[in-house]
């Protein structure tokens, strides 16, 4: 049972899985260190906790930006015993270089392009100037034991990898010793 408040995080807007929600299940085609692997959700679960975090597209300004934090950050992450998964539409092509340019071989990418991760957690918006087309909104869930423990919507991708990691850590130090 997840204790943490969400008090001490206040994000612009909240992302629709909520807090205490089941979180989908899934295994995704992903690259790390440019490398093609796949992820599974449930697998990194009996490690512990997984931040998730969907992004619109690899190589764009704040895409880029919120990778290279998320990979100078990825041993506190991993300190506090969380795996990293960033997912976008992109295809497994691009994720394999955008792992090892701006993920800096640290963490795995999943390609979604067909938006079923995407949709599963409800993190699509439709692309700017088109009818319709989607992709992935920024939003970054943390999820422990198969449910969503905390989730965030905001457009500043810094922010992002600030609040997960303070989450996990205060997860961390709540369930040392369990």
């Amino acid at each position: 049972m997840l204790s943490i408040g969400m008090s001490s995080f206040s994000p612009c807007a909240q992302a629709a899985l909520k807090p205490g929600d089941p979180a989908p299940d899934f295994t995704l085609a992903a690259a790390i260190g440019g490398k093609e692997t796949s992820f599974s959700l449930s697998e990194h679960l009996r490690q512990g906790p997984v931040v998730l975090y969907f992004y619109p597209k690899s190589f764009t300004r704040g895409c880029t930006v919120e990778a290279h934090e998320f990979a100078d950050h990825r041993d506190d992450f991993a300190a506090a015993g969380a795996s990293l998964l960033g997912v976008s539409s992109d295809t497994i092509d691009i994720q394999r270089e955008f792992s090892s340019k701006e993920c800096r071989d640290k963490f795995p990418v999943g390609a979604d392009p067909g938006l079923t991760t995407i949709k599963a957690y409800d993190a699509q918006r439709q692309k700017p100037g088109t009818s319709g087309e989607a992709l992935a909104d920024r939003i970054s869930y943390v999820i422990v034991d198969g449910k969503v423990a905390f989730s965030l919507t905001d457009s500043n991708p810094v922010k992002h990898v600030e609040s997960t990691l303070e989450f996990v850590r205060k997860w961390r130090d709540e369930h040392r010793g369990h």
